[in-house]
């Protein structure tokens, strides 16, 4: 049915390109909506709205990004020190509309990412944690923390009961990014010498 739907808006000259479908070339920018302003729609003034996963969810670690404050061992023994810290890990998504307010494309993309595969979406996770880190003399120390998370890439479909800017059915490409809720990080302590400039700063 869907392929027989994408086919009729086709042969009608509708093509997909950057996210939404889009009007015929010789139409104005104005006469095309956004992929935000189709999704905005969902559940909103459409009779159909439902989200076409590509796959299950992409699980991975995310970039290695620095907790907590460096410390700098200024004695001449090894020093232990405890590092304190708290990390969030947000979403993104291509349209740049959290998927935690209450709009009806998100919760349709929630329930179909957990109906489907059984992985409960976070838009937000906050892991905090003291790492103890052993400090040479003359060395700082400090964290780093990879967040795991999922993607998930799909397609929005959407059913108009009237026309929307010329056509009663559009899709709308779809990507977000969001950390595993409670899955756990890797942590990873760190050491070098101190820079000449670091010394200076910190121990003078």
């Amino acid at each position: 049915m869907r392929n027989r739907i994408r086919a009729g808006v086709l042969a009608a000259a509708l093509a997909t390109l950057g996210g939404a479908a889009l009007a015929p070339t010789s139409a104005q920018a104005a006469d095309t909506p956004t992929a935000r302003e189709l999704l905005m729609k969902c559940d909103n003034g459409t009779d159909v709205c439902v989200f076409h996963p590509d796959g299950p969810p992409e699980v991975f670690m995310g970039p290695s990004h620095q907790v907590g404050d460096a410390v700098y061992n200024c004695t001449p023994d090894n020093q232990r020190s405890a590092v304190g810290w708290s990390d969030t890990t947000g979403e993104t998504n291509s349209i740049g509309v959290s998927l935690s307010a209450e709009y009806g494309f998100a919760e349709v993309f929630k329930v179909t990412v957990e109906t489907s595969y059984e992985h409960t979406w976070s838009s937000s996770h906050t892991e905090s944690e003291t790492t103890y880190i052993d400090v040479r003399p003359g060395h700082v120390g400090w964290v780093t923390r990879e967040a795991q998370m999922q993607r998930v890439n799909g397609t929005y479909e959407l059913h108009f009961p009237d026309r929307y800017y010329g056509h009663y059915y559009w899709y709308v490409d779809f990507q977000a990014t969001g950390p595993m809720p409670d899955a756990p990080s890797t942590k990873t302590q760190h050491t070098r010498p101190m820079t000449d400039q670091e010394r200076a700063q910190h121990c003078g």
